[in-house]
């Protein structure tokens, strides 16, 4: 996902040289989105299954979520440089992961994303790129 500047219209469009990471705010947006994701569900009743099956403390997560969702955006690849290529759907097979938890996950990633990410345009260009991976790791 790139964004460019088009003539029309004043607001940013994907390109090479633009990332969402970029357009988000780099390193400091892309943790505080990891952060708040993980906020949300630590607090929020809607996740209580999903922060069941967390490891507590949730520092690591939050950096190893941190580190992916940079490399993920189009920032550095901080994820890979430590611990190779995601492979996301293999990391995630040895939890089940249904529906439920997909929902849950996807309820805290996007309240996080509405209160972190402010271009809208962006913002459901993630949503929508991000709904999709978390479809993928459904396994049962």
């Amino acid at each position: 996902m790139i964004f460019n500047k088009s003539t029309t219209n004043s607001k940013a469009h994907p390109t090479p040289e633009q990332t969402p990471y970029q357009l988000m705010g780099g390193e400091t947006a892309v943790r505080a989105l990891a952060n708040r994701f993980y906020d949300i569900m630590e607090t929020a009743p809607e996740a209580k299954a999903l922060y069941a099956i967390h490891p507590l403390p949730l520092d690591t997560i939050r950096q190893k979520f941190f580190e992916f969702l940079s490399g993920w955006l189009g920032g550095p690849a901080l994820f890979e440089e430590k611990y190779g290529h995601p492979r996301l759907r293999a990391r995630h097979m040895p939890f089940t992961v249904n529906a439920q938890l997909r929902d849950e996950w996807m309820f805290c990633m996007n309240q996080a994303l509405d209160e972190v990410v402010t271009d809208k345009l962006l913002r459901e260009g993630i949503r929508q790129s991000i709904g999709q991976l978390a479809s993928h790791m459904i396994n049962c």
